[in-house]
């Protein structure tokens, strides 16, 4: 009796064990088998699957450079393109990883500017709505600003000043959410300190003319008449015709106040617009090289490379064939990136 009992537990465990393993198995993305090939079929082959699209394949090939052929030219373009892969297939914490790599490996390669760039990118396609948690938006921010303060001429710095400027907005955002929320709860000083932030921290936005209303508001409530009226003078003198100002002149008017500046007669409206928060990976910057000719063609092509299993995600990839199509351009994405302090 005692023996069965031992039995059916022991079959009980090599069943949860075995179906364990097959869950686990499940998860993993398909592996190319080790078969080495030419430099140049793997990149080659590599560049074909990004354009299609197929980012999970296009990780692989461009990890088979670095695998196979990891003191080439080819394998330090990889890093940069397997990186740019991760992002369109929005795996930024990977992209944002072998952005760290190429840093860490080559910081004074030319190149490394692309990779600070793709990694405040990959923060900024995390920022979410300002009713959550904005980290994300943090990081973005510092990244963005060191792109503009490292590479100040550069098309990286040109794009990362106007998602600055979607980032500014954005914080700003939260700070006016979470000054709002205080105000209705009646815990006036803690909006005071929220509104006080977005004019002290993105007094560029959309939202200072609302947070000065605002500021005038909670003074009044609180009995600062004096801060109620120096914070209605910087609204009405900056945004006299804008209704944030009106309904701020109202609000002094009714207590006996008198401001300086009338309002201007217009549409009641804000005449400050808040910037759009657009994400658009077709105007991200692509890798430095991405369009250049491609060297010459080996003599003879290799024999093709085994496909990985098609994922879910890919389903078209099962009939891609593995010689990437002939075209121009197809294996230099990348400039040979000599020269530089690469240590």
């Amino acid at each position: 009796m005692l023996r069965n009992s031992r039995t059916r537990t022991a079959l009980v465990v090599s069943v949860a064990v075995l179906a364990l393993a097959g869950c686990a198995g499940k998860d993993k993305k398909p592996k190319l088998a080790y078969e080495e090939r030419p430099v140049e079929l793997l990149y080659a082959t590599g560049a074909d699957r990004l354009d299609r699209g197929l980012w999970n394949q296009a990780v692989q090939y461009f990890g088979e450079v670095e695998r196979q052929h990891p003191y080439s030219e080819w394998s330090r373009r990889a890093i940069l393109m397997t990186a740019y892969a991760h992002y369109q297939g929005n795996d930024y914490a990977e992209a944002i990883g072998d952005a760290d790599r190429f840093i860490s490996l080559y910081p004074g390669n030319p190149a490394a500017a692309y990779a600070h760039y793709l990694k405040a990118i990959s923060y900024f396609e995390q920022i979410v709505d300002v009713g959550r948690d904005q980290a994300a938006t943090a990081q973005a921010l510092n990244n963005l600003t060191e792109i503009v303060q490292r590479y100040p001429n550069t098309e990286y710095a040109a794009d990362a000043r106007l998602k600055i400027d979607m980032v500014n907005d954005q914080l700003a955002g939260k700070e006016m959410t979470i000054g709002r929320y205080y105000l209705r709860q009646g815990d006036t000083l803690a909006a005071v300190g929220r509104f006080k932030t977005v004019i002290d921290r993105y007094q560029t936005t959309g939202h200072t003319p609302e947070a000065l209303y605002r500021l005038v508001e909670a003074y009044l409530t609180l009995g600062l008449i004096e801060e109620a009226k120096r914070n209605g003078a910087v609204l009405g003198y900056n945004y006299p015709g804008d209704v944030w100002y009106r309904d701020a002149y109202r609000l002094l008017t009714d207590k006996g106040l008198r401001p300086a500046v009338e309002p201007t007669k217009g549409e009641r409206r804000s005449l400050v617009s808040h910037l759009p928060f657009v994400k658009d990976k077709d105007s991200t910057v692509k890798p430095p090289g991405y369009d250049e000719a491609a060297p010459a063609a080996p003599a003879a092509d290799p024999a093709p490379i085994a496909e990985p299993i098609a994922t879910p995600a890919e389903p078209q990839a099962a009939a891609a064939s593995a010689e990437p199509a002939k075209r121009k351009g197809l294996i230099s994405r990348l400039p040979f990136m000599k020269g530089g302090d690469d240590k």
